[in-house]
């Protein structure tokens, strides 16, 4: 079975177990730990998880969960691919509910990648990954996602040629958001990507409707200090780079970092001055079959050396070890599934030339396709 036929039964078995993700998350509580997530900040997860449809739990979900932050706040995001019973659920409500946005925008993007000749399909395959602001929206809103491809069908590679492929996908991503085309902000993202160095990769593109407009891109593969400080001199990012290598060597002298990768906001006016940092200590492919697997102590000497960062809350980051588990058996109404929990990545926010935030992404996969 091939992962496109386990993911639609496993959408099909969930459709048994209830009606939307917050029937699904509901399950979970007992998993997450109130230190990472509060009660009062959980009912707001679960009444965004409330407008979704349960089916979104055969593909990736999980949290945002800020580790500098004392309150026990988290976003949420899950994932959802075009030609599924999920992506049917969000076209059907564009069409009964104009003034639903969000539903509107994935329309937009999955009438692209369901064309019969999709250059969009081609690049990044058929997933869409959405963020809700949850714990971080100001005043309590609950917002538009940010919405979020990965070119993993066709790698966006650095000095590779490939301007076509970036702007194929910022523009979907534009249109989608409903913005009016920005000629100067493409420009921008052709140049972030033209000053990427040979082995690195554009990871991700991101649009957030509900902020200040702008393009991120998560680039990903720097091999050293250096080259990392050159790209972001070379962007024109106005930080200050000396911060950034502080930051890399202290890691550096605690864990194992093979390649870092950057966090850009870009503009029309150029680069933003808020720059994410990931540094990389397990290497992650899309095409790889355990992609989503963790070892149980994988994490350990990266959660060991943030503990010396004076901004990181202790009892979080002690809770945010708990959270890699082995693969687990639960029964519903439909039969088993197995549930996989691990975190994703963590990333390091520069801001103000200051490190102010570390966030982690952690993540769980459920899947119905088990042998009898």
């Amino acid at each position: 079975m091939d992962i496109d036929e386990a993911v639609t039964l496993t959408q099909d078995r969930l459709a048994e177990e209830g009606g939307t993700m917050g029937d699904l998350l509901g399950y979970f509580r007992n998993r997450v730990s109130p230190i990472l997530v509060g009660d009062s900040e959980w009912e707001r997860i679960l009444e965004c998880a409330g407008k979704l449809p349960i089916t979104m739990g055969a593909l990736p979900f999980g949290f945002e969960l800020p580790l500098h932050e004392r309150r026990p706040e988290a976003d949420f995001g899950g994932s959802l691919a075009s030609g599924t019973r999920t992506a049917g659920f969000f076209q059907e409500r564009a069409r009964t509910d104009e003034a639903d946005e969000t539903a509107s925008a994935i329309t937009r993007l999955f009438r692209q990648m369901d064309a019969e000749v999709s250059p969009l399909r081609d690049i990044v395959g058929r997933k869409l990954m959405l963020e809700f602001d949850i714990g971080s929206a100001p005043d309590g809103e609950l917002a538009h996602p940010a919405m979020f491809l990965r070119p993993g069908e066709r790698p966006i590679i650095g000095a590779r040629d490939q301007v076509k492929d970036v702007c194929t996908v910022v523009d979907a991503l534009v249109s989608c958001a409903g913005w009016e085309r920005n000629d100067a902000e493409r420009g921008n993202v052709e140049r972030a990507y033209l000053a990427q160095p040979g082995d690195t990769r554009m990871d991700s593109f991101g649009v957030f409707p509900s902020r200040s407009r702008s393009i991120r891109l998560a680039i990903m593969g720097f091999k050293t200090q250096q080259e990392l400080s050159s790209y972001l001199e070379t962007t024109g990012w106005p930080g200050e780079t000396s911060v950034v290598d502080s930051v890399i060597s202290r890691f550096k002298e605690r864990a194992n970092v093979v390649r870092t990768g950057a966090n850009i906001d870009v503009r029309e006016e150029g680069l933003g001055p808020t720059l994410g940092l990931t540094l990389i200590v397990k290497q992650r492919y899309t095409k790889d079959s355990r992609y989503w697997l963790d070892g149980l102590t994988d994490w350990d000497p990266f959660l060991e050396a943030l503990g010396h960062e004076e901004l990181v809350v202790p009892k979080k980051l002690a809770a945010l070890a708990g959270w890699v588990s082995k693969p687990t058996t639960l029964f519903g109404k439909s039969g088993r599934f197995v549930l996989l929990r691990g975190i994703h990545h963590i990333k390091l926010v520069i801001s103000g030339n200051e490190l102010r935030k570390a966030k982690a992404y952690v993540f769980m996969v459920l899947s119905g396709a088990l042998p009898p």
